[in-house]
This record gives structure tokens, C-alpha cells and sequence, in this order.
């Protein structure tokens, strides 16, 4: 059992919610502080105070004023504002959405009751999965995936539950869970937030850091099969030049070839490699450097209250903030997108150095079985991979049409941004896992080396799911193979 309290969840905490399903509780801090903000709701209500949402319309609506109090206003705001459409978010995606926006309602700024923050609560711990379609966000509130999450909380819709699909309302029967009553501000609170965005880009980050390392992997192996030149990554490199990240890839990369012959003088075949190979400490600190940025933000979010309005109780204040603006995490989204497109130009690029006799001085397509296609074909298969991660890093426009009456003018789209960065991910992934097969297949055509200490565990992980290619076989089934092994550990990175 993971505690929630108003200092916010860590990352770490966040991913064993969601892949590893552990169970949340809010902390008695974060209790005292959710009943906090609700009481000074309520103590603003009563004293006839204007407020966003509670005693107004919402968006171009703010300009109406609801006379008496409208028992149904805040249960319609999740039922109007469920309009998503596209693939449904995967259950390890619900959970991180849901962790994401108990962290946010444990600042005790959202002004949500305490029931139905727990009701919310209930459900995560329940295993229920509303289905939640990812399509309809701008990023100025995840409203449309966070309303079709919210609509299983007052028991409508349909969830996933103990991998049957059945009603909301059955679902929360079968628990003993009644159906939330939303009152005061709990369907603004609970729909107002970026918790979609923030929730799929920490699995996003731990997707990207997989890849990464994988990258790392392959690079190492491909310096050992095209018997690279280890100079540009050496410690003084870096000193000359200290760009973000470059010493701490260079410096990865030389341990995992630690204690092999490229260590030795004279063990390159060229004074200077290409590009691909040279630059690829470079590259791949400048995407890790990305990386960062994007944690770094995402951190910020699981420990912040972004709600608007926010209830500041120790200033008995209630105030109007623009905090669900998502341009910062869009725009680190981006960043990590160009940079792993970057990282995926020079792997695809290594591929086909390893593949030409002319630049490895390896067979062709390294085969020796004449009229055989060899590792031909998959260069197919990176070149169409590094198309579509090309396509997927181009940056999303940051002009949109305005919605709610014009009132809604910008949108942070961070969302979408974090989706095609999962797709591109996945691609790039995909793309490590060729390169590391055809490395592996050029180190066994070179016959006897003395491998570094961690590349040599790596070619015998690669080894251990993709046999030496000795004649044609369908390639794609090696490929699967080798990036289900990875997405699962088996490479032995931390």
C-alpha cells in the first residue's frame, strides 16, 4: 500500500500503481487537507462568493449565474463532457490517469468532498477500468478522457473488471461500492486536470528510458561488429566539449566494452568512423538530456495542485489560475520526440553500414549462403520504422480552432503530444531491437573477438532469443521476439 500525501507521488510510486496494480491510500495529511479545502468551499458558498464552476456556468458559460444552487450541475459536468472518441486507454494506462489525479486531489486545492475523493479511490484500488477513450483532449484540462473515467464513479458507462466487460453501476455493486453523489465542485475536480496527459507520459518516460538503454546496447554491439573507433568517446571529449549528456552516454558506453580488444591501440579498422558511430555519444546524451526534462516535469505535476480554482485554505482564499496549461509538458514532449528521431536516424544508419560490404568489410547482408536475402530484408523493415518516426516527430501546430465560444483560444495539446511519442517510442524500439540482431549477426562473422565485459552479455541476451543467421527465415518473428525479451529486462539494465 502506496501513501498519498499533499507532498505528492513519486514516479517510481506512480508505475507501481500502474503496472504492478499496488493499492493507494491517502495519508491523514492529505485527508485533513482535502477536508480542508472542501470546508472553505463550502464556508465561500455560504457567503454567496462568485465561484468558476460552483455558482457559474463553466467555460463561455462563466457569464451565467445560477440563481439557486443546482443539486445536478456538478453530475452533468463528467455526463456532457464525455465526448472522447479513438482507442480506449489499457488498463495499466487507467491506472496511471487515476494515480495521477489522486496525487493532484491529495494537495487539497480541488475543493472536492471527501467522499467523493474516496469514491475515486475506491475504484483504483477496486481494479475497475472505465473505458476511456484518449481522443478529445487539448491539453487545457484533459476534460473529455477525465469525464468518461469520472462517469463510473456515478455509475454510468460501461468498465472492465476481472477481464469481464459489464455496466459501471453492476461493477460498483459487485465491490459494494455505491455510486458517487458529485455535489459543490466534485465533478469540476474531478475532470478539471491534466492527469491523462500526466499519467501516460510517466509511462511514456519509462518507455523511452527502455529504449534508450536499448539504443545504448546496440550502439556497443555495433562498435564491436564494425570494430569502431572508440576515440570521440573518450573522457577528454567530453571536457572539451561538455554538452548535455554526452559524457554520461560515452562514459556508459566505454564500461560496457570494458575489458575487450577495441580498449587496445591498433584494434579499429578506420582512423575515423561514419557519423552514425562517432557522433552517437552526442546524439544519444542530447536525447537523454530530453528525457530529463520531460521527468523533471512530470515530477512537478504529481507534486502540484493545478486545479482551477484552487481552494488556498490558509489564505481562505479561492482563486481563479490558469495552472491546467499543459504548454510545458507539450513542449518537453516534443523535445524528446526530435531527439529520439535523432537517435533513430544514426541506428538506422549503423544498420546499413554493418549490411555493405564496403564499409564493414563483412558478406553482404552478412550471409554467406549465396542466393540468400541475409539481413537485407530488415533493413526494409528500419528504413519504414525511421519514416514513421520522422513523421511522428514533427511537432504538433500551436494554433488550433477555438472552442467554447472563442473563450478557449490556445491549446497545450499535451496529450497528443504524448501519444505519438508512445508510438514513436514504440517504433524506435522496435528499430533497436533490428540493430542489436544485425550487430550481433556481424560480431559472429568476425569470427574470434575478445568482447567487452557488458557487450559480450548483451550478445549472448541477443543470442538467447535470435539464433545466428545461417539461411532465410522470417525475420519479424526474431524481431518480436528480442524487443518482448527487452520490454521485459532481459538485457540487464538497471
Amino acid at each position: 500500500m502506496i501513501g498519498l500525501g499533499p507532498e505528492g507521488l513519486a514516479l517510481a510510486d506512480l508505475l507501481r500503481v500502474a503496472r504492478e496494480d499496488a493499492a493507494l491510500q491517502f495519508t491523514p495529511a492529505a485527508r485533513q487537507r482535502i477536508a480542508a479545502g472542501h470546508g472553505l468551499l463550502r464556508e465561500r458558498m455560504a457567503a454567496g462568493d462568485s465561484i468558476y464552476g460552483v455558482t457559474t456556468g463553466l467555460g463561455a458559460a462563466v457569464d451565467v449565474t445560477l440563481a439557486q444552487p443546482d443539486s445536478d450541475l456538478q453530475r452533468r459536468i463528467p455526463l456532457g463532457r464525455a465526448v472522447g472518441v479513438g482507442r480506449l486507454a489499457t488498463g495499466q494506462e487507467l491506472r496511471a490517469m487515476i494515480a495521477a489525479r489522486l496525487a493532484g486531489l491529495a494537495q487539497g486545492r480541488s475543493g472536492i468532498s471527501p467522499a467523493s475523493a474516496d469514491s475515486l479511490l475506491a475504484l483504483l484500488n477496486a481494479g475497475i477500468e472505465p473505458e476511456v477513450p484518449l481522443l478529445g483532449s487539448l491539453g487545457e484540462s484533459d476534460l473529455a478522457p477525465l469525464a468518461h473515467l469520472s462517469l463510473a464513479l456515478v455509475g454510468e458507462g460501461w468498465v472492465h473488471w476481472r477481464g469481464e466487460r459489464l455496466p459501471a453501476l453492476e461493477a460498483l455493486r459487485r465491490n459494494g461500492l455505491p455510486a458517487a453523489r458529485l455535489t459543490d465542485k466534485d465533478g469540476l475536480a474531478l475532470v478539471s486536470a491534466n492527469a491523462a496527459s500526466v499519467g501516460l507520459g510517466a509511462l511514456l518516460l519509462a518507455e523511452a528510458d527502455c529504449v534508450l538503454d536499448s539504443l545504448l546496447a546496440a550502439l556497443a554491439l555495433s562498435c564491436e561488429g564494425y570494430r569502431a573507433n572508440l576515440s570521440p568517446f573518450q573522457p577528454w571529449a567530453s571536457r572539451l566539449r561538455p554538452a548535455a549528456g554526452q559524457a554520461e552516454q560515452s562514459a556508459a558506453l566505454l564500461g560496457l566494452l570494458a575489458g575487450g580488444e577495441l580498449e587496445q591501440p591498433q584494434s579499429a579498422r578506420r582512423l575515423q568512423d561514419p557519423l552514425s558511430f562517432r557522433c552517437a555519444g552526442a546524439v544519444q546524451g542530447a536525447a537523454r538530456q530530453a528525457w530529463t526534462q520531460l521527468r523533471e516535469h512530470l515530477e512537478l505535476e504529481l507534486a502540484s495542485g493545478a486545479d482551477n480554482p484552487a481552494l488556498i485554505d490558509e489564505e481562505r482564499q479561492v482563486l481563479a489560475t490558469a495552472n491546467f496549461d499543459s504548454t510545458h509538458l507539450a513542449l518537453a514532449g516534443e523535445s524528446l520526440g526530435l531527439a529520439l528521431s535523432r537517435a533513430a536516424a544514426c541506428s538506422a544508419e549503423r544498420i546499413a553500414k554493418l549490411l555493405s560490404p564496403s564499409s564493414s568489410e563483412l558478406p553482404r547482408f552478412l550471409i554467406e549462403q549465396p542466393g540468400h536475402v541475409g539481413m537485407a530484408a530488415l533493413q526494409r523493415t528500419a528504413a519504414a520504422l525511421l519514416a514513421e518516426i520522422g513523421h511522428l516527430a514533427n511537432p504538433l501546430p500551436a494554433v488550433c480552432v477555438p472552442v467554447a465560444d472563442r473563450v478557449e483560444d490556445y491549446a497545450g495539446q499535451a496529450l497528443a503530444v504524448v501519444e505519438k511519442t508512445r508510438q514513436l517510442t514504440q517504433r524506435l524500439g522496435w528499430l533497436a531491437s533490428i540493430e542489436l540482431i544485425v550487430a550481433a549477426q556481424a560480431v559472429d562473422l568476425r569470427g574470434t573477438l575478445r568482447l567487452g565485459v557488458g557487450s559480450a552479455r548483451i550478445h549472448r541476451a541477443v543470442r538467447s532469443q535470435v539464433a545466428f543467421l545461417d539461411q532465410d527465415r522470417p525475420g519479424s518473428v526474431d524481431v518480436l521476439a528480442l524487443s518482448r525479451f527487452i520490454e521485459d529486462g532481459g538485457l540487464g539494465f538497471p
